[in-house]
């Protein structure tokens, strides 16, 4: 039996459809207020049971997302988890609503951080190959072809 796309799609409305409870503010709990907060994804287990929505926060201060921000935006979510879960019913029109699991994604924090590892390596501009042919190789092998 083929796998269905089913979960697919309504892992991406359920994204729409909480991004959208973000945008306008429908979700009133103070964890909410320290930061911007992006749905990354939202995968749905094959039966459907089950979602796990990853998020990621931009702080309004300049001291960056630390562990207990992080804690603190989860447990926000997981008060709001009822008022979430039926405006997703409301809006999906599904007769079962999958059990919600927040995980916050480290792919964003995991990207910056090796970012900043490659700017701080220096390699001589000498030693950049780019497995181009080198002019002399390049005039050699036309040679050969084109022979009279």
């Amino acid at each position: 039996m083929g796998k269905s796309h089913r979960p697919q799609r309504m892992g991406e409305e359920m994204r729409k459809i909480l991004s959208d409870m973000l945008m306008r503010g429908a979700l009133k709990d103070p964890g909410f207020s320290e930061a911007m907060i992006s749905v990354n994804a939202v995968d749905v287990t094959n039966d459907g049971s089950y979602a796990r929505v990853y998020i990621t926060a931009l702080p309004f201060s300049k001291d960056g997302m630390d562990d207990q921000r992080k804690k603190d935006i989860l447990a926000a979510f997981e008060r709001s988890k009822g008022h979430i879960r039926t405006e997703i019913g409301k809006n999906l029109k599904a007769r079962h609503v999958p059990e919600l699991i927040f995980k916050y994604d480290e792919s964003l924090d995991y990207g910056a951080k090796m970012d900043s590892i490659l700017d701080k390596i220096e390699i001589p501009a000498d030693d950049y190959d780019y497995g181009l042919p080198k002019e002399e190789d390049e005039a050699a092998d036309s040679e050969e072809y084109f022979d009279d």
